[in-house]
């Protein structure tokens, strides 16, 4: 098992605090984020990370390094040089070239998350999805809509009242999926480079098996903004 994480944004929502930094170096109470997700991987005797860079990817590029001998695990860094116009969709499909036949995790690089989380993700044998079922939604939130095993659709726009929970950023392919997935990619990255991954799953769901994995009340938080920021440092505590 491999974990990608997704590290190339610019994180403009949290400027100045990434201005000379990505989001996944900044620290929650003491630790990189980066360093809390490789934690919760190794926890789950995941020791294989790929990252993928952009902005100020030496200094990503750096801890990586450090992580690497601190926990003697493995890393290897694929360059997003479009970063600043593109999405994670491409950062994905970069990540999704070097892994043919292999199950891997795509955990975004600014995920602050219970390891339980990839605890009862790794439990599914198939293609699966971590949602939130408990949290309260609202309008930002990246809504997904389920009908049976099947994706309806996911997206900020979806309505509330039809939304089966929240994807968060946390999911798995497994080996037998990977070459569909990466096609799917391809196709939607083509057509919208700035389009993220997450929608690669909608038209997988109907080609393939995908489990879907709730939290049901586990901790997480994607550092989007500074109200975020202060959430984790709040929950996430030594």
């Amino acid at each position: 098992m491999i974990a990608v994480i997704l590290a190339a944004g610019m994180g403009q929502r949290l400027m100045p605090l990434t201005r000379d930094k990505p989001k996944t170096l900044l620290e929650i109470n003491n630790t990189t984020i980066i360093e809390r997700i490789v934690i919760n991987c190794l926890n789950n005797q995941i020791k294989e990370y790929l990252v993928v860079v952009g902005h100020n990817k030496e200094k990503v590029a750096k801890e990586c390094d450090r992580l690497a001998q601190k926990y003697d695990i493995t890393f290897s860094v694929v360059e997003n040089q479009d970063y600043n116009k593109t999405n994670t969709g491409v950062s994905t499909y970069l990540a999704v070239q070097k892994l043919k036949n292999k199950d891997f995790l795509i955990i975004n690089g600014d995920n602050v998350f219970d390891e339980k989380i990839i605890e009862n993700l790794l439990k599914s044998k198939s293609t699966a999805m971590i949602i939130d079922n408990y949290k309260q939604l609202n309008q930002e939130s990246f809504k997904i809509s389920i009908e049976g095993s099947t994706i309806k659709d996911m997206g900020k726009q979806i309505d509330i009242e039809s939304s089966s929970g929240e994807f968060i950023g946390i999911s798995k392919v497994a080996s037998a999926d990977v070459e569909l997935f990466g096609q799917i990619l391809s196709k939607l990255t083509q057509e919208d480079p700035q389009q993220y991954y997450d929608i690669a799953y909608v038209n997988l769901s109907r080609k393939s098996k995908v489990d879907f994995v709730y939290t049901n009340g586990l901790k997480w938080t994607e550092i989007d903004d500074i109200d975020d920021f202060n959430y984790a440092k709040s929950v996430f505590v030594e």
